[in-house]
């Protein structure tokens, strides 16, 4: 994991998720090459997530950081949780998100976890419920549940009441 300074000036961490060696056989021999998914946070509640593919893992890596901060999403928190249970799908994958109670610990698989720490989430329950255990996928199905999120001030404006100042 490295350290990296945005456009914005907070360190950017990025974590590689996922490598892929494909190779592809030619008349002298094979040429490898290497597609990378990574997971980029500042730790404070953005996150995103980017492929990259290249003959050697350092260019990808480095193709799929730029893939990753085009589009950033901002992880709503309740505390060091989340508001709420939510479910995100795409594609056959689908990613179950539940609050946990202070203490808990992040309690996801390799994808999940991973996008959920450089979140900024703490402790939250997760399972990946769908069809598939592509990591791509489900880590856009991950990002569709985190997009899907919704603070208590934010439903109450939507319903068109008051916010609440107890809670």
């Amino acid at each position: 994991m490295t350290e990296k300074q945005s456009a914005s000036g907070t360190e950017l961490n990025e974590r590689v998720v996922f490598i892929n060696r494909v190779s592809k056989t030619v008349k002298g021999g094979k040429r490898f090459r290497f597609s990378i998914l990574l997971a980029v946070g500042d730790g404070e509640g953005k996150v995103g997530i980017g492929m990259g593919k290249a003959r050697e893992i350092s260019e990808a890596v480095r193709k799929g950081m730029e893939d990753a901060k085009k589009d950033m999403i901002l992880v709503k928190h309740n505390g060091k949780t989340i508001p709420h249970p939510v479910m995100g799908r795409y594609g056959s994958a689908a990613v179950l998100l539940r609050p946990a109670a202070d203490g808990t610990g992040v309690i996801a698989g390799s994808v999940v976890r991973a996008i959920m720490e450089l979140g900024g989430i703490k402790d939250v329950m997760t399972k990946v419920v769908g069809h598939t255990s592509n990591p791509v996928n489900v880590a856009r199905a991950t990002l569709a549940a985190v997009a899907a999120l919704r603070t208590r001030d934010e439903i109450m404006t939507l319903r068109g009441k008051k916010k609440s100042e107890n809670a």
